[in-house]
């Protein structure tokens, strides 16, 4: 069987936040999904029900503090507390994969240690589900 095709390295992709490009601070995007599974066993051999609830998901970001002006530290900053759109673009091209989330933006971590750039992590939550598309 041949090698698959579409598999490519996480680089020379695009973030965007409202609409603002900040791909190049960004060392991480990803969206992790959170679906719950309940589940009971009753007394009888074959005696289960199983329920999927609904999938709660998370935008995990890393990347530079950049807290001066064009920065994405400092938009996620000034931004806490509000809802703003995220696109994120693993790869650049038309035709690629797309998801499309709303986040609430919390403030990011400041400082770090000696000798080391500034980077943050940071966990988001996502508003309702991601859009999944292809890029125009």
């Amino acid at each position: 069987m041949p090698a698959y095709a579409n598999a490519h390295v996480m680089r020379d992709a695009i973030v965007t936040v409202e609409s603002v490009t900040y791909t190049n601070q960004v060392t991480k995007a990803r969206l992790v999904p959170d679906t719950p599974v309940q589940s009971i066993r009753t007394l009888v051999p074959d005696g289960q029900v199983q329920d999927v609830d609904s999938t709660l998901w998370t935008l995990e970001l890393s990347g530079l503090q950049s807290t001066k002006t064009g920065g994405l530290a400092k938009a996620l900053n000034d931004a806490a507390g509000q809802q703003v759109e995220v696109l994120i673009q693993p790869r650049v091209g038309s035709g690629e994969d797309t998801a499309t989330v709303t986040i609430i933006a919390m403030p990011v971590e400041f400082g770090g240690e000696q000798g080391s750039f500034r980077t943050f992590e940071a966990e988001f939550p996502v508003i309702g589900q991601p859009v999944f598309g292809t890029a125009a």
